[in-house]
């Protein structure tokens, strides 16, 4: 059955951006973990993870079991899985079975993981997760002190594979004396770890942003998402990126394309009003198209009148309110247009494009967040 709307995922993109965060790497031996949460970050765990494989990436980070449950149906027997949020108390078993790597953030995690290991007579792969400034998760000083002490007591139901932290804010310059101070903390948690004899193989704390504005930080493996599909985390960060280059060209690839078809056209009177309400009148006849698209499908109401679409090579404007499963668009001046054509919501006709920064400013949010909230349902491909 057709679908009103489909995502292409792009693979020559990912395998261009994979390589470009391996360039700016320090050291060849610092592992890619692809940060995977939010579906791929709305491009689709079962599309993306293969082709990221492909690209050379055998490390992927998910936020929860949940996601690690996606991404274990999908990937390499060599690939590894590493949950960096919640994992609900009854998948505790599931996870140690499969050897799918985990945060420990707070002392009844650690709690579960040593009792459900001793259990299964397997050892469960632990991160440890530590507070250094952010103030969301991670054990803080006193608590780590005591985690480590138990560690040590239940060695042999633990690896410590890893031990982490997260960066308030690396993408602003703003947050520079901030961002400083948490690296310097979080050099003193893994001394203290050395001191209790924990000597985990894996540091790591760099997200996409760390990785380029901060490159000392990178340590053993760094957590990249965004940048992966094409995205910088924040302009500011590209310009970091680009000052210290000749060449200011964007070295990163969009990874995702978002269509959908042409359903309904018709002719509006001048004076008429347009969809819901009194939001848009004809100031002269036009001629309009519908697209099966709306807010059910991640198309947000906040791009009524504001937002527009790419179809036979030209923008067309939105206009009137964003519908939950409709958006009628100005084709008024676009010729040679007729019902089933193709239309860009995201991605490049022609010469003309919108990228997914343009339609993020248009709907006054985060790149992050638009990605995120695609439908899980809207079908995706790679091509």
């Amino acid at each position: 059955m057709a679908s009103t709307s489909e995502i292409i995922i792009l693979k020559s993109a990912l395998e261009n951006n994979v390589k470009f965060v391996k360039s700016i790497l320090k050291n060849s031996d610092t592992i890619v973990s692809a940060v995977i949460k939010g579906n791929a970050y709305g491009h689709g765990v079962n599309i993306t993870l293969p082709e990221m494989e492909k690209a050379g990436i055998n490390h992927f980070s998910v936020y929860s079991s949940s996601g690690a449950y996606k991404a274990l149906k999908v990937k390499q027997k060599n690939t590894t899985v590493m949950i960096m949020g919640f994992v609900h108390p009854d998948d505790y078993k599931w996870i140690i079975e499969n050897e799918i790597e985990f945060y420990v953030s707070e002392m009844v995690e650690l709690e579960y993981a040593i009792n459900t290991a001793r259990k299964l007579g397997k050892k469960a792969i632990i991160h440890v997760d530590v507070e250094t400034g952010m103030n969301r998760t991670g054990l803080q000083l006193a608590t780590l002190k005591r985690a480590v002490k138990i560690i040590n007591k239940f060695s042999e139901h633990l690896i410590v594979r890893g031990v982490t932290s997260h960066f308030a804010g690396a993408e602003s310059i703003a947050n520079h004396q901030r961002i400083k101070k948490q690296f310097s903390t979080f050099k003193k948690r893994v001394k203290l770890l050395n001191e209790y004899g924990i000597f985990p193989e894996l540091k790591h704390i760099a997200s996409s942003a760390a990785t380029v504005n901060y490159p000392d930080t990178q340590l053993d493996l760094v957590r990249t998402g965004v940048m992966l599909y094409g995205y910088w985390p924040t302009r500011e960060t590209f310009i970091q990126y680009i000052h210290r280059k000749k060449d200011k060209s964007d070295p990163l690839n969009r990874a995702l394309v978002w269509k959908s078809y042409v359903a309904t056209i018709k002719t509006v009177p001048e004076g008429e009003f347009v969809g819901y309400g009194l939001s848009f009148q004809a100031q002269h006849d036009m001629t309009i198209m519908i697209l099966p698209v709306g807010y059910s499908n991640g198309y947000s109401r906040s791009l009524s009148i504001n937002g527009r679409v790419i179809v036979n090579e030209q923008f067309a404007p939105v206009i009137g309110s964003v519908n939950m499963n409709m958006i009628i668009c100005d084709i008024t001046n676009i010729g040679s247009i007729k019902i089933g054509d193709e239309v860009v919501l995201i991605g490049k006709q022609g010469e003309n494009e919108i990228s997914f920064s343009s339609f993020a400013e248009m709907n006054n949010s985060l790149n992050y967040e638009i990605l995120a909230r695609l439908p899980e349902n809207i079908p995706r491909s790679a091509r």
